[in-house]
């Protein structure tokens, strides 16, 4: 069903929405709750209060065939057009932290550089690696993320998830089936990540920190954190670097309507102005053509267009 039926008119959804008491803006700019910062307009933006009202939420949008994503740090996904007729849907409110010894547990909209470093705080070591990736818990479960020579199937026990019934299960590390930058939720489009456990051991806090410290130095040297980007455009091929094959097609700094190959880092893109997703879009299919003409190698996107 269409999301207005008249110019004006207050729609079915509208009345669900007062009715049920959610919280939720109408027509508003998603430039803040994306990293590319992209000015693309949403019909909806809710915000479910607990994991009951996002079921009920969820129910009312399938029942009426209304088109609906949970968007989490907005970190890893590029929208392809200027508006996105359909309901975004947030779970900043489902935010809570919970320590049994040494496993901890967190909700999908957790902050994952929060969480790092509040285990790190309590002197707990597992996490330490992800004091610098800009997702939040649920999605960077989803897409088992990670950074030097760590990720998430190293440290996670079970995860809590919402299955496309909207049944709550609880899933192993070993039925997460976790692959490289991949995982049986996100292979599973509708499944949402609602908590994760983790299993981490003691270590030494000062040290930890330290650690912590210089990967953000480094950071700071190695990647483009002075601009707007989502991250690592590209997965690295098997045994090669993404951003290396990038650099030797002389695509650093290459430019289209603002949206630009990082002159720091191959493997990120950056938007310099008022890039639009079209943009990032063609920039990273002329990127794939001059690799796959020059390396003979077909590069995968590692993040995700939203149409």
């Amino acid at each position: 069903i269409k999301l207005r039926k008249m110019k004006g008119m207050i729609c079915l959804i509208d009345i669900f929405l007062i009715n049920n008491n959610y919280n939720y803006q109408k027509d508003i700019s998603l430039k803040k709750y994306n990293t590319y910062r992209l000015d693309v307009i949403a019909s909806y933006l809710v915000s479910p209060k607990n994991i009951k009202e996002l079921i009920e939420l969820l129910r009312y949008l399938k029942d009426n065939n209304i088109k609906h994503m949970i968007l989490g740090n907005g970190s890893n996904i590029i929208f392809a057009n200027d508006k996105y007729e359909g309901v975004i849907i947030r779970l900043e409110a489902l935010n809570k932290i919970t320590y049994d010894n040494n496993k901890v547990t967190a909700e999908c909209g957790v902050s994952l550089i929060k969480l790092a470093l509040d285990t790190i705080n309590k002197g707990y070591e597992g996490l330490s690696f992800a004091s610098g990736v800009p997702g939040n818990v649920g999605a960077s479960t989803a897409m088992n993320a990670g950074c030097y020579g760590s990720n998430m199937q190293g440290v996670v026990e079970t995860v809590k998830i919402l299955d496309k019934d909207l049944n709550i299960k609880e899933l192993s590390n070993e039925e997460m089936e976790f692959e490289y930058r991949d995982s049986y939720v996100k292979k599973n489009p509708g499944i949402i990540v609602l908590s994760t456990t983790f299993n981490l051991t003691e270590g030494n806090i000062e040290e930890m920190k330290l650690l912590a410290q210089e990967r953000k130095e480094k950071r700071l040297l190695s990647q483009p954190l002075e601009f707007p980007s989502a991250g690592s455009v590209f997965r690295n091929p098997e045994g090669l670097i993404a951003g290396k094959l990038i650099e030797e097609c002389g695509l650093k700094g290459y430019n289209i309507n603002g949206a630009e190959v990082s002159t720091k880092h191959a493997n990120f893109i950056v938007n310099t102005g008022k890039a639009t997703g079209k943009d990032i879009i063609a920039l990273i299919e002329y990127i794939k053509t001059k690799v796959k003409e020059q390396h003979g190698v077909e590069l995968r996107l590692e993040q995700i267009i939203i149409d």
